[in-house]
């Protein structure tokens, strides 16, 4: 049996870990032993808490699924997003390296400019264009130069689930209180069902067996725009709301979003033998979860 960290257990991801760790219906074998833990329960910018955890709990994994995801917010405060996902993610680092515990860490799309005019590989220079993005990319940087034997990087994108705040439960409030709402049309990427990608990481943990620190994407399978992402919302749930497209320009925000960020899954699906959903079957599952289904 494992020793499991999950960090950042009550965010979308890892509150989707967190269902399925207890849920006896699913396929994943999880003989395991599960700790997950938030901001208030352990302080991932201590390094001296996370060893002391760590030696205490005899712990072999960490998940770490914790993030400062406030990208806008992060413009103006710098210091404690740089401190989660980057001092905090360089500390979980060095203590998976010393103590041979295999790290899984989550990253993301905003690690590149979105520039490019066919999906990102792994390999594909970032050059991120918000604070975020950033600080995502220097939390990166210090997995790779310290490298813990046994562990990745999964870069994700849109993620959205039955937990937190995302685009799919601000678009059903929406839906409900206005009778039209404007969406950008000109930003492409796909969405990813954070129960998905729980499920990816349960499923592959076990297989992961390298000495260098490697990199992989993963979304959902599909191209679309925040546009097209809403329209579908909008038609699962039988929601009146007329959708209006709008450009970039047209909704200013303190964050530049990269304007293209489709991913190449190819790499985790010809490494793991993965299936990845097609994301209109994974945002008609979530909807059903969510009782918002019509």
């Amino acid at each position: 049996m494992l020793n499991i960290l999950v960090t950042g257990s009550n965010g979308q991801l890892g509150s989707e870990i967190k269902e399925l760790a207890r849920d006896d219906g699913t396929k994943i074998p999880i003989p395991n032993k599960f700790f997950f833990t938030n901001k208030n329960s352990l302080d991932i910018t201590d390094l001296d808490a996370i060893y002391e955890f760590v030696e205490q709990n005899s712990i072999h994994v960490i998940i770490n699924c914790a993030a400062y995801t406030a990208v806008d917010k992060a413009e103006i405060d710098e210091s404690n997003a740089n401190a989660i996902n980057h001092l905090a993610v360089r500390n979980l680092a060095l203590i998976s390296k010393e103590k041979k515990i295999k790290l899984i860490h989550i990253s993301t799309d905003y690690v590149f400019d979105g520039k490019n005019y066919k999906p990102y590989m792994e390999d594909d220079t970032t050059h991120p264009q918000s604070v975020y993005g950033k600080t995502k990319q220097n939390g990166e940087k210090a997995v790779r130069e310290i490298n813990p034997k046994n562990s990745i990087i999964i870069r994700t994108s849109w993620v959205y689930s039955c937990y937190g705040t995302n685009f799919v439960r601000t678009m059903l409030r929406l839906g409900k209180e206005r009778d039209s709402l404007g969406v950008i049309y000109d930003q492409i990427g796909t969405p990813t069902y954070a129960r998905d990608l729980a499920k990816t990481i349960l499923e592959i943990f076990p297989k992961i067996d390298n000495d260098i620190v490697d990199i992989y994407n993963y979304s959902n399978e599909g191209v679309l725009s925040w546009y097209d992402f809403a329209k579908e919302i909008m038609r699962m749930a039988k929601l009146k709301c007329k959708l209006n497209p709008i450009e970039t320009k047209e909704y200013p925000t303190p964050a530049l979003r990269p304007h293209y960020s489709l991913l190449n899954k190819s790499k985790i699906k010809k490494d793991f033998g993965i299936v990845i959903p097609y994301w209109k079957d994974s945002l008609d599952e979530c909807l059903k979860k969510m009782g918002e289904r019509k």
